[in-house]
C-alpha cells in the first residue's frame, strides 16, 4: 500500500480522462489513485473500467464524491485533484517531503492555467498570491491533508459549492498549512468557454457573497444560472 492516495471526483469527464490517461497511469509509480464518479451519463465509467484504474460511485456532488473516495483509501496522506488538472511524480514527492514535518497538517500547490493568453498569467498570479496571503485554497490547487486530520474534520462539508474554501479554512484550525510553490497545471476551459472577464467577475462575486454569509445552495443556483 502506498502512503499517498490521489482522489479524483469525476462527472462527465470522458474527454479529459481520455486526454490524460497516460499521465494518470504514470502516477501509479508514485502513489495510489481513486476516482469517484458522480452519476456520469457519458463514457466516464467505461473509460475507468477499461483502464483498470480504481474507481467507486456515489451520488453527484464534489464533496460527497471526495468523501466517498477517501473512505475507501487507507493511505496516510490524501490529495484531492480535479480531473482536468495535471500533476506528475515530482508533485507527489514534494507533498511527501513537506509532510515529513509533523507540524504540517496539509497544504496546496500554486496553480498554472493551461491557456496561452497573457490574461491567464495575471489570473494565476492573483490566485496564487491571494491563497498565499489568506491561507485559503481551492480544489484547482490540489489540496492535500493527513488522513487523521481529514477524519477529525469530518471530511468535506456536504455543500454544493465552496466546499474547498470551507475545507481550507477549517484545516487552518488543526495546524500548519503549507503552500507549495510547485505549480500544478489546470484547464482554463471555464474561462475560455464563458469569457475571461465574465468568469473572473462571477468568481469574485460568489466568493464575496459567501464571505458575507450567503448559503452555498443559493450560490450554486446563481452559478448554474449564470453559466
Amino acid at each position: 500500500m502506498k502512503d499517498l492516495t490521489v482522489i479524483v471526483p469525476v462527472f462527465n469527464e470522458a474527454i479529459s480522462l481520455a486526454q490524460n490517461m497516460a499521465q494518470l497511469k504514470a502516477l501509479l509509480k508514485h502513489c495510489s489513485i481513486m476516482f469517484c464518479d458522480g452519476e456520469s451519463d457519458d463514457e466516464t465509467c467505461f473509460l475507468l473500467k477499461q483502464s483498470g484504474l480504481l474507481y467507486c460511485c456515489s451520488l453527484r456532488g464534489r464533496a460527497l464524491q471526495m468523501n466517498a473516495g477517501a473512505k475507501l483509501c487507507q493511505s496516510d496522506i490524501l490529495l484531492f485533484m480535479h480531473a482536468d488538472t495535471v500533476i506528475n511524480g515530482s508533485h507527489i514527492q514534494a507533498v511527501k517531503e513537506a509532510m515529513q514535518d509533523r507540524a504540517i497538517v496539509g497544504g496546496r500547490f500554486d496553480v498554472h492555467l493551461s491557456g496561452k493568453r497573457k490574461a491567464f498569467r495575471v489570473i494565476e498570479y492573483m490566485i496564487n498570491l491571494r491563497s498565499r496571503l489568506t491561507g485559503v485554497s481551492t480544489g484547482d490547487q490540489c489540496q492535500f491533508v493527513r488522513r487523521s486530520v481529514f477524519e477529525a474534520m469530518g471530511g468535506f462539508s456536504d455543500q454544493p459549492l465552496m466546499e474547498d474554501v470551507a475545507f481550507s479554512k477549517q484545516l487552518k484550525r488543526y495546524g500548519k498549512v503549507t503552500c507549495l510553490r510547485h505549480k500544478v497545471s489546470t484547464s482554463s476551459r471555464r474561462w475560455e468557454k464563458y469569457g475571461i472577464v465574465k468568469t473572473v467577475i462571477l468568481m469574485w462575486k460568489l466568493r464575496f457573497l459567501y464571505w458575507l454569509g450567503m448559503s452555498p445552495e443559493r450560490l450554486a443556483r446563481m452559478y448554474r444560472n449564470v453559466r
